[in-house]
């Protein structure tokens, strides 16, 4: 294994996300494994359940499978019998779990959980939010926010709203800028407020590479600063601590993102508020 690739096939009737995340934190548990994975989506006929067989066969490998038709199951059983790789229908164990509990049997409907309901056109409208209030864009809608994003310049605030709004969360962002001072709604804010911090030479390191993908400056209209006090590490530590300091003095909450993913600290700032509900109503 440690000169080869593992091939995985992940098989999914709808968009395989549940296998992908599946398959990638399982193999994130294992040191120096180098992982092909072959995502095979919307598989719900024999044909494309054939051409599956087809690239299991060129690149041999262990399946994942969240097939729920129980023909097109049969087939991949026998399939991966004859290929003599490893085979899991990893939502077996839960249906079992669930129907003993609910006392009925699952419906087997392929992508059943992707249906244009209102939660599906929730997540669709935060989506719009987040773009039409990133960044301190359009103020006066904030008040319809559910979460607002304070931090400096590139301290993860963009793509933490865009995780949320996927999750049906309208999260806007607001920058924080020595010398300015915060818009006045965040002084008696309707939703959230929280803070995004980060390390110095972490901050340094995202801001040299964001200059160098943009090839000169910071973004337009956004830094008060010259390049050099924008990732100088004297000039970065004092503008993290006159932010920190700032979010102290308003009792907003921060969430240090310097060791986290974004999906980590997504799900610190939905803890942060239910925390905030949970005080109104005491």
């Amino acid at each position: 294994m440690d000169s080869e690739r593992l091939n995985i096939h992940l098989i999914s009737d709808a968009t395989g996300d549940t296998l992908n995340a599946l398959a990638r934190a399982a193999v994130a548990q294992f040191d120096e494994v180098q992982v092909n994975y072959h995502r095979w989506s919307l598989i719900r006929s024999r044909l494309q359940l054939h051409r599956v067989f087809e690239g299991m066969q060129a690149e041999p490998g262990p399946v994942l499978c969240s097939l729920v038709d129980d023909a097109l199951r049969g087939e991949l059983d026998l399939a991966c019998a004859r290929l003599g790789v490893s085979l899991l229908h990893v939502m077996d164990p839960l249906f079992n779990l669930l129907q003993a509990q609910i006392g009925a049997p699952a419906k087997h409907r392929p992508g059943r959980q992707y249906v244009l309901d209102a939660d599906y056109f929730r997540r669709i409208d935060a989506m719009h939010y987040v773009i039409s209030h990133d960044d301190g864009q359009a103020q006066r809608g904030m008040a319809e926010a559910d979460v607002v994003l304070v931090g400096v310049s590139r301290s993860s605030k963009t793509p933490t709203c865009f995780y949320l709004a996927n999750r049906g969360i309208k999260a806007a962002n607001i920058p924080l800028v020595p010398g300015i001072e915060p818009p006045e709604l965040l002084k008696e804010p309707t939703c959230p407020v929280i803070g995004l911090t980060i390390d110095p030479k972490s901050l340094i390191d995202i801001r040299r590479h964001r200059l160098r993908l943009i090839g000169h400056g910071a973004q337009p209209g956004f830094i008060q600063h010259d390049n050099g006090e924008y990732v100088d590490y004297e000039a970065v530590e004092k503008e993290l601590l006159w932010a920190r300091r700032l979010c102290n003095a308003r009792g907003w909450p921060t969430i240090d993102v310097t060791r986290r993913s974004i999906e980590e600290t997504a799900a610190t700032v939905l803890k942060l508020m239910d925390n905030w509900h949970e005080k109104l109503k005491i």
